[in-house]
């Protein structure tokens, strides 16, 4: 598959874990549960779940087991986690951002970086594995 194909397919499958994450913080934050940064890493880590079983199945069609996918994606995965957590902790807490926008920010560097690096690294084989 190509790399703007895979990007294509990578952009639907982020939308759908990108929605479960912003339905977990924006119902955590508007019930007063959690404040904003919590909020959203609660939610980046269950869309993450689902992240992983629909990239490995459809954007990379991988064949390398998920004991050593699993273990990589996880790791691509903590990286943008404290993406997620410095930029929402910058724009929301210490810029006064409102938190929807600044997620969005978030969120479209945040699929850049898992982009890249699961392509790369994590769902690599063959010649493309690093």
């Amino acid at each position: 598959m190509t790399w703007r194909r895979q990007f294509a397919t990578f952009f639907m499958v982020g939308l759908i874990s990108t929605s479960v994450q912003y339905v977990i913080l924006i119902g955590l934050k508007e019930a007063s549960i959690l404040p904003v940064v919590p909020a959203t890493l609660v939610g980046y880590v269950i869309g993450g779940v689902v992240n992983y079983m629909l990239n490995r199945r459809h954007t990379f069609d991988s064949d390398r087991p998920h004991a050593e996918a699993g273990w990589r994606f996880a790791a691509v995965a903590t990286v943008g986690f404290f993406i997620t957590w410095g930029l929402m902790r910058l724009l929301v807490d210490n810029w006064g951002a409102p938190y929807i926008p600044a997620q969005i920010v978030t969120s479209i560097l945040v699929m850049i970086w898992n982009f890249v690096a699961n392509r790369l690294w994590t769902f690599a084989t063959g010649v493309d594995a690093a």
